[in-house]
């Protein structure tokens, strides 16, 4: 007789144990604990497969589906994690399409890593142990492999399938994805959010875009921003070139703050004191990140926090402040010294109706970091190209975005313009103020080229952050605070960023206290150039920072769908409203009652779904459709 044969040899069990193992480590890392109830929905989800490979294989072929089943659950956990840790969402089967972008951020990635996420793949590492030990011993693989009973395994099979469909069914009033993505377990989420994303694709509200109109602007008008009397500083820059500067990895934090004596941001804090100054401006990009914000400034549509806007909606006619300004006779170009296939930029620039961009190949690389030339370098040909239109009398919407205080914020020895002690020398915070310090540098290089060529007095300069630059999962704020000496909250502080208007002439700054986020750039911008987006019948889900008084906006996948600002909190909502969280924006410390706000939770809730409505129903570009 065999030694071992029996329900201890099962291949059905040895696998379903480590599998559901591995599964609870996945919860712990993600939610920070294993509650019974819900390891026992991931136990149902993961019989589900076991029990077909054990029904559909038999000896061999099935020894294979399982380890080949083990393999690829084991990647997808060890990418859910890293995906948390670097995001803090739940890693959807949409992210996979964004796979090809890795290469490009490789240190990113591995700044990312902790040796504990390669706990996910220990089995491996033990199985081919055994497999070399037994192999030496003249037998290799254990061949002894009892099959579960056909008909019992069948009904564990069926019943497991019913409860996964069941949860699916069932989730839909959870609108907070970590919370939906903990009760139902990964596999049964990531079926939800398929499910989900087809049906919300079907069911379009609108059959044509003046319905559209007519249904949005009238919700919005619901909310009562309390707009100006009469509208402050409408066309007061019609006809002016325009230049976005999109500031990479950029929080507020940074601005009028000294660090060892000197300004981390002395360019900025100049900037900030003749320019129009919003310093309660907050993120609200999605999957897409940095490409997010370009579609967002660019559009003022909401991104859907499924899928990078680039890359889900390159391949439409987006409305946008490229296309009403070309329509005025500018040209609209963008810079970027990375490859423009990153993020389908490719897509994106032509959905958004630049005349050109210029990527890569245009920069001579100075090897400052993985995506090649510098920020001083993006800045010197810019300026170059914009000469020659200034030349040529053609007025320009210019946008730029940098790259060079990007994570993990190394910046080569020979481009660094200040110095930390050694307590912070090879700290993320350390290496953080010396990134957004040089990027401050390098605008300042910009300025003054434009100031030199005469363009400074002829165009209207916009500075904004992307999104946040410190990775939570790698910073103490205790220690933030101390070495700062500022107050940093996770979540406010986190998703604030700078917003600059600079006009031609100005010379007295003027700090904008109105909340607000990056929908409301484009609205904005559209004021001063005399651009009545009314008018022109055009859709935009931001408002014009300088004529409301008040402001509500949503923010998802960084945070859960619900989530949002206004004038005085961010919400976080829990199940739903009532079990959600709050913190003042003024004082940064939770707010018990919020209830007042339960119409701004449903009005954002609203206004996402119409704006994802919204831009499903935009026409495809003719060249793509040929």
């Amino acid at each position: 007789m065999r030694s071992g044969s029996g329900v201890g040899r099962s291949l059905f069990v040895v696998f379903t144990v480590i599998l559901w193992v591995k599964l609870a480590l996945l919860r712990y890392f993600l939610f920070e604990q294993v509650a019974w109830k819900w390891w026992l929905v991931d136990l149902s989800s993961l019989l589900v497969f076991t029990g077909l490979i054990e029904l559909r294989f038999s000896h061999r072929p099935k020894r294979i589906a399982y380890w080949v089943f083990n393999g690829i659950l084991s990647l997808i956990c060890f990418a859910a994690t890293l995906y948390f840790e670097h995001f803090g969402s739940v890693i959807t089967y949409t992210s996979v399409l964004e796979a090809k972008q890795l290469m490009q951020i490789s240190s990113s990635i591995k700044a990312t890593i902790d040796p504990v996420d390669y706990l996910f793949f220990v089995d491996f590492i033990l199985g081919l142990v055994i497999w070399l030990a037994r192999r030496r011993r003249n037998n290799p693989m254990l061949s002894d492999d009892r099959p579960m009973p056909g008909f019992v395994l069948a009904v564990v099979t069926l019943i497991c399938i019913g409860i996964s469909a069941w949860l699916v069914k069932t989730d839909k009033g959870i609108t907070n994805e970590l919370v939906r993505a903990e009760q139902l377990g990964l596999m049964n989420y990531e079926v939800t959010v398929a499910v989900n994303g087809i049906s919300e694709k079907n069911k379009l509200s609108f059959t044509n875009m003046t319905q559209a109109r007519a249904v949005i602007n009238q919700v919005e008008a619901s909310y009562g921003y309390n707009p100006s009397a009469t509208t402050n500083y409408f066309g007061s820059q019609k006809g002016m070139n325009v230049i976005v500067v999109q500031l990479e990895a950029y929080q507020n934090f940074l601005i009028h703050l000294s660090y060892q004596g000197k300004e981390l941001t002395p360019v900025l804090n100049k900037l900030s004191e003749e320019s129009f100054y919003f310093p309660h401006i907050f993120q609200q990009i999605g999957q897409g990140n940095t490409s997010d914000a370009e579609f967002m400034s660019n559009t003022s549509i909401y991104p859907t926090g499924t899928i990078p806007m680039s890359t889900g909606f390159g391949d439409r006619v987006l409305p946008s402040m490229p296309r009403l300004l070309e329509a005025q006779g500018y040209e609209a170009d963008t810079f970027h010294v990375n490859e423009v296939h990153f993020w389908d930029r490719y897509k994106l620039y032509p959905a958004v109706g630049f005349t050109h961009y210029f990527d890569k190949p245009y920069y001579t690389n100075d090897n400052f970091n993985e995506f090649g030339a510098s920020d001083e370098e993006l800045f010197r040909v810019g300026s170059e190209k914009l000469n020659d239109l200034h030349k040529q009398n053609k007025p320009f919407y210019a946008q730029f975005i940098t790259v060079s205080s990007h994570f993990p914020f190394k910046v080569p020895a020979s481009f660094q313009k200040m110095t930390v002690p050694p307590s912070m020398a090879g700290k993320q915070i350390g290496d953080y103020i010396i990134a957004a310090n040089y990027t401050d540098y390098a605008l300042g290089t910009f300025i003054d080229r434009l100031k030199a060529s005469g363009l400074w007095d002829s165009t209207v300069l916009v500075a904004y952050g992307d999104h946040f630059g410190l990775q939570p999962e790698d910073i103490k704020v205790d220690e933030l605070n101390k070495e700062l000496g500022i107050t940093y909250h996770e979540q406010v502080t986190r998703f604030n960023i700078p917003l600059f208007i600079h006009l031609p002439g100005q010379t007295k700054g003027q700090v904008i206290n109105q909340v607000g986020g990056q929908l409301d750039i484009m609205p904005t911008l559209a004021n001063l150039l005399g651009i009545s987006l009314n008018e022109q019948g055009f859709i935009h889900f931001g408002q014009d920072l300088l004529n409301i008084q008040k402001n509500v906006f949503g923010m998802r996948y960084y945070l859960p769908t619900g989530s949002f600002f206004n004038d005085h909190i961010l919400f976080v909502p829990g199940k739903g409203f009532d079990d959600g969280t709050a913190v003042a924006l003024d004082t940064l410390k939770p707010v018990a009652d919020f209830s007042a706000y339960r119409s701004d939770y449903d009005y954002v809730l609203k206004l996402m779904k119409l704006s994802d409505q919204y831009v499903n129903m935009l026409p495809k570009r003719e060249e793509l459709s040929k």
